[in-house]
C-alpha cells in the first residue's frame, strides 16, 4: 500500500536527485541510464552489483556534493578511479558510487618537475605524458590502474629502487573529506592527514588531486626473458640470487603462467633504469647467460616502451580472486613449495606474480609515511582467474597456494594487495603505524563513512 508519507518521501527523494544532477558538472546515472551499466562494471568481473546511483564526477565540488548527498540520504559510499579493486570495494550494492573514472587531466610542469594528476587517470597514461618531457615518477606496473587507488594504498613499481615508492614523491593531495570540504593536504597544510594518505588507502576521504615530484629518466634496459617451467627449479633460483643483490636502478619481477603459442612459463621481467646501460647489462648478464631463457627480449628502450611491454594484460569480463604474501628471504624449501603451486594451477590464465621491493623504497624510515612495510622483501600474488562461472577451482587454488607458503611467510602485506582478511590483516599491514592512522581517521571521518575500503576503524574519542 502506497501511503500519503510514502508518496511523499519519494517525491522528496525525486526532487533531491534532480537537485543533486543540477548542481554537478559530471552525471549522476540511476538504474535504466543507457551508461548506467558500463559505469557500474569493474575489471575484476566477479562482480556484478547494483549501485542505487552512480556520481560520475568531473571535478573536487562535484565529489563534495555526492558525499553531502550519500551522507544525508545514508547511503553507503564506494568510490572508483580506475575499477580494479581487488575485493569489488568500487561498487557498492543500492549506495552511492562515487565514480572519478572521468577526472583524468595531468598538468606537467617541466621547470618545477611536477604533474597534478587527477586519480582517474590511468598509470599508463601518468607515464606516457610525463615522458614527453624526459621525466617520470614511480607508478604501479599496471597501465590501466587508476593512480588514485595505487598511490594512497603505497605504489610499488619499477622506478622505486631508484626514486622510492609513489608515496615517497607525493607532494601534496586536494581531497574531499567526511565533512563535505575540500581540503589540501601537505607538509604545510593538514600535515597529520597528509602523512596518513600515504600509505592509508582510502580511509580518510576521496582523493580528487595529486601532486608528485617528478625525476628525469632517460633510455633503460627493459623486457622479459622467458623460461619453460620445468626450469624453474634452477631459473627462480637465479632469479632471486639476482634480485637479491640488484643495485637500486634494477626492479625485477617473476611471473608463473601460461604463455600463449609457448606454454607454460616462467617470465622474468626487468627494468634497469641506470645511465650507464653497459652496467644495466652487466648486472643482468647471468639471468640471460642461464640456461639460456628460450627468449630474451631485453634491450635499451624508452622506459615507455618498456613500462608498455610489461604491463599485464586484462581481459574484458575475466573473473578473479587473490590471495597473497610476504616473503622476506626466500629459502630452497619456499622457492621448492612456491613452484609446486604453479604446476597446480586450474587454468591456465591463473598464475603466480612475486614483486621485488627494495632500493630507495626500504630506506625511508616506516613511521615517516603510512606505509609501513619498508624493509627489502617480495610480495607474491596468487592470482585465480577464469572466464566464466564460480571459478570454485581457482579460487580453492589460491588459498591452497597460499596456505602452502604460511611456513615461509612473513607478517605484513602491501596493503593493494590485501585480501579479506580482516582486522588482523589491516593492523599487520600497517603494524605501529595503526594506531596513529586511527586516531587521524577519528578527526576526519568518525562516522567511518569510507569503509569500503582495507578499513582502519576510527579510534574511540570517548
Amino acid at each position: 500500500m502506497v501511503t500519503e508519507t510514502n508518496r511523499a518521501k519519494t517525491l522528496i527523494d525525486i526532487a533531491a536527485i534532480a537537485a543533486l544532477k543540477g548542481r554537478m558538472r559530471g552525471e549522476l546515472l540511476t538504474p535504466g541510464a543507457s551508461s548506467y551499466d558500463d559505469a557500474r562494471r569493474l575489471v575484476n568481473g566477479r562482480f556484478n552489483r547494483q549501485p542505487a546511483m552512480i556520481a560520475r564526477c568531473r571535478n573536487a565540488q562535484d565529489v563534495a556534493h555526492a558525499v553531502i548527498f550519500a551522507r544525508e540520504h545514508g547511503l553507503e559510499i564506494a568510490v572508483r578511479s580506475g575499477g580494479h579493486s581487488v575485493l569489488g570495494y568500487s561498487v557498492v550494492d543500492g549506495g552511492m558510487m562515487i565514480d572519478l573514472s572521468q577526472m583524468r587531466q595531468i598538468a606537467v610542469n617541466a621547470e618545477r618537475r611536477i604533474a597534478r594528476v587527477q586519480p582517474g587517470a590511468t598509470n599508463g597514461e601518468v607515464v606516457q605524458t610525463t615522458a614527453a618531457y624526459g621525466l617520470a615518477t614511480t607508478t604501479g606496473t599496471c597501465a590501466t590502474v587508476g593512480m588514485g587507488g595505487s598511490t594512497l594504498g603505497g605504489g610499488i613499481g619499477w622506478l622505486m629502487g631508484r626514486f622510492g615508492a609513489t608515496v615517497d614523491n607525493v607532494l601534496a593531495f586536494e581531497i574531499v573529506t567526511a565533512d563535505g570540504e575540500i581540503r589540501t593536504a601537505s607538509a604545510d597544510e593538514h600535515p597529520d592527514l597528509f602523512w596518513a594518505l600515504r600509505g592509508g588507502g582510502g580511509n580518510f576521504g576521496v582523493v580528487t588531486a595529486i601532486t608528485y615530484q617528478l625525476h628525469q629518466i632517460g633510455p633503460v634496459l627493459g623486457g622479459m626473458a622467458l623460461f619453460p617451467l620445468a626450469a624453474a627449479p634452477l631459473a627462480l633460483r637465479q632469479y632471486y640470487h639476482l634480485t637479491s643483490a640488484a643495485p637500486d636502478e634494477l626492479i625485477a619481477h617473476a611471473i608463473m603462467t601460461t604463455v600463449p603459442d609457448f606454454g607454460p612459463a616462467l617470465v622474468v621481467q626487468a627494468v634497469y633504469s641506470g645511465e650507464d646501460l653497459a652496467e644495466g647489462d652487466r648486472v643482468l648478464a647471468p639471468l640471460r647467460r642461464f640456461g639460456p631463457p628460450a627468449a630474451d627480449l631485453i634491450a635499451p628502450r624508452s622506459y615507455v616502451e618498456a613500462y608498455m611491454m610489461l604491463t599485464p594484460p586484462t581481459l574484458p569480463g575475466l573473473a578473479y580472486h587473490d590471495t597473497a604474501y610476504t616473503l622476506r628471504q626466500p629459502s630452497d624449501a619456499a622457492i621448492d613449495a612456491m613452484i609446486d603451486s604453479a604446476l597446480e594451477r586450474p587454468s591456465p590464465m591463473s598464475l603466480i606474480n612475486i614483486h621485488q621491493f627494495h632500493g630507495a623504497a626500504t630506506r625511508v624510515a616506516p613511521e615517516a609515511t603510512a606505509f609501513a612495510l619498508r624493509e627489502p622483501h617480495y610480495s607474491v600474488v596468487n592470482i585465480g582467474a577464469w572466464p566464466e562461472g564460480a571459478g570454485e577451482a581457482e579460487t580453492t587454488w589460491t588459498w591452497m597456494a597460499r596456505a602452502r607458503m604460511a611456513p615461509y611467510a612473513s607478517k605484513g602485506l602491501y596493503v593493494n594487495f590485501l585480501g579479506d582478511e580482516g582486522e588482523g590483516g589491516v593492523r599487520e599491514a600497517y603494524r605501529a603505524n595503526y594506531d596513529r592512522l586511527a586516531v587521524i581517521k577519528a578527526r576526519y571521518d568518525e562516522d567511518n563513512i569510507f569503509r569500503r575500503n582495507q578499513n582502519i576503524k576510527p579510534a574511540a574519542t570517548r
